[in-house]
């Protein structure tokens, strides 16, 4: 899979703070040598090697701050973003006069949608530049998505007092205005536009619109007609007034005025696209006028059969409407006539996986890997569907391909594989492998949620290192606390060690929150009750799990001995 666009836009910043950082002025001769090894080892590409040396080099001087940036570029690839804004954070701090690190702070801050720890760094980068509109557009997008939506006005008022009346400013206020109910200041922005560029539609449109939310058709119409007499083929006047026609009540003008729209040879299709596109906003609205939708798509689709682009956007309606087989019908046209659009290959992927068709998806990965050598995720994908059919050792296969072209920076991925990988290895019985795997899995993710259950549940199967499982288990209980899986493996690891009261305490929260009346769980329970000394609601547990369809001689045996059997001793 593709890196995270936090990864891609930090990047460059973390690449050119690389020129402005310098050595600490401390003369520790062994911290340098470590410090310039570990730039030697990253600059080789031996990634895992230079993370060590430089966490090395932090044991010797934990306020070294170009050894604090270095760290958390490696954090960020790591997807570690808590971790990476720390060593960042405190790198700026032990070189206060670097704006770069901080300036490379920001917008980690801000892609990682921290806002309001990004909105004190912005606030504090601005004293010191109050003339950069840059950091200031990006202040009023920060406080507009954090909901200070009264700030961001001031913020853009400052930011058009530094580059004057512009058209992205101006709408954004408006759209800011508009949220605010405040519609004399929100017809003010616009109107500055329209005075300034007179012969521009779109702003007579805007205003329109504006109107027309109010409730004010005559007002609405009034502006439309002034656009019209700018640009009449104008899409966004197009949409506009047949979204009129629909407030008036004329339903069949409307829709007429898109289709005449779609049928003008005078457009280009990308104009048509969009205009239907604007208008399916409005019949998304309506009740029941859907099929209108279907009617419009395959009208256009008629006219320009190899338009591609159009058919994928009428698949993926199909498929938000529930149409799976018309979706399924023009994801695979796609997929014939444009064989390198890998999203209509995604869809049909997503569409056989949802439909448990592990043969369909199987094919799919198949196709797309002689496709896309390069994409590492059909082989994970093509594993999965292998697992699911007991195919264990053709899915280790597909892992271990599909692991050695995974990017070294994308170590989620990597991670995602070896977990994959260790469930596979313990389906097949070798229990000490699988764990190996799970190893390397959490060094390339310690947070891989799944693989930190898969690997603690297993260890308490096998009644190993029951106290390691309990510290995997509680992180996954910390990051998901209402996942009834997790929930019930910390329950196990709980049973395992003999703690009853606890394992009942965790048992009874996974199956109030499990809505799959799971067996395993109805299972458990059974078994904690009786240690518990509970026996007749334990063999009625287990009893349900029998009626739930759980089918097992273990289960059989315990409920026709009225007592608890460990599995691990029943197959001895």
């Amino acid at each position: 899979m593709r890196r995270t666009t936090l990864f891609i836009t930090i990047a460059l910043i973390l690449s050119s703070a690389m020129q402005a950082q310098t050595m600490d002025p401390k003369k520790n001769r062994k911290f340098d040598y470590f410090y310039y090894e570990a730039l030697k080892l990253k600059n080789a590409g031996q990634y895992d090697a230079a993370f060590d040396m430089f966490n090395h080099c932090l044991a010797m001087d934990s306020t070294s701050a170009p050894l604090l940036f270095e760290l958390s570029g490696f954090y960020l690839r790591q997807q570690r973003i808590d971790k990476a804004v720390d060593m960042l954070g405190r790198a700026g701090r032990y070189a206060s006069d670097n704006i770069t690190y901080k300036k490379a702070l920001a917008m980690m801050l801000y892609e990682a949608e921290m806002f309001d720890q990004a909105i004190e760094v912005y606030d504090d980068l601005i004293k010191n530049d109050p003339g950069n509109s840059e950091l200031i557009y990006i202040l009023a997008d920060l406080l507009t998505r954090s909901g200070q939506t009264d700030k961001a006005i001031e913020t853009y008022n400052r930011l058009e007092s530094v580059m004057g009346v512009n058209e992205g400013i101006a709408v954004q206020k408006f759209r800011l205005y508009h949220l605010l109910q405040k519609t004399d200041s929100a017809l003010l922005e616009i109107e500055k536009l329209a005075a300034k560029f007179p012969i521009e539609p779109r702003y007579p449109i805007m205003i329109g619109d504006l109107y027309l939310d109010e409730g004010n058709t005559a007002k609405a119409e009034e502006f439309y007609r002034k656009a019209y007499e700018l640009d009449p083929s104008n899409p966004y006047y197009i949409v506009s007034m047949a979204n009129y026609y629909e407030a008036i009540g004329n339903s069949e003008s409307a829709e007429a005025q898109i289709r005449d729209a779609l049928a003008s040879d005078a457009l280009a299709v990308e104009v048509k696209i969009g205009i239907l596109s604007r208008y399916l906003i409005r019949l998304d609205r309506l009740q029941g006028e859907s099929g209108k939708a279907n009617e419009l798509f395959e009208m256009l689709i008629n006219m320009h059969p190899e338009e591609i682009n159009l058919r994928i956007m009428y698949a993926r309606m199909l498929a938000l409407k529930g149409q799976t087989e018309e979706a399924k019908f023009h994801f695979g046209l796609v997929s014939e006539m444009a064989p390198e659009r890998d999203e209509a290959w995604q869809a049909l992927l997503d569409i056989a996986f949802r439909e448990q068709n592990m043969e369909d998806a199987a094919k799919i990965c198949e196709k797309c890997i002689e496709l896309f050598p390069d994409a590492p995720e059909y082989y994970f994908y093509l594993s999965i569907t292998r697992y699911q059919a007991k195919d264990y050792n053709g899915a280790l296969e597909a892992c271990r391909k599909g692991v050695d072209i995974v990017p070294d920076d994308d170590r989620a991925l990597k991670s995602n594989f070896y977990g994959q990988s260790g469930d596979i290895l313990h389906e097949l019985g070798k229990a000490t492998e699988a764990f190996a795997e799970y190893e390397r899995a959490l060094a390339f993710n310690e947070r891989n949620i799944s693989v930190l259950n898969n690997y603690a549940y297993f260890l308490s199967l096998r009644k190993q290192e029951l106290q390691k499982a309990e510290r995997m288990s509680a992180q996954t209980i910390k990051m998901e606390p209402d996942n009834p899986t997790y929930l019930d493996t910390y329950a196990w690891i709980f049973f395992m060690q003999g703690n009853y009261t606890l394992a009942k305490f965790y048992i009874e929260s996974a199956i109030s929150k499990d809505t799959t009346n799971s067996v395993e769980l109805i299972d458990h329970y059974g078994d904690i009750l009786f240690m518990t000394g509970d026996k007749s609601n334990a063999l009625k547990q287990w009893q349900r799990a029998r009626e739930l369809g759980k089918e097992s001689p273990i289960l059989e045996a315990k409920i026709l001995e009225e007592r608890y059997i460990d599995d691990n001793d029943a197959r001895k």
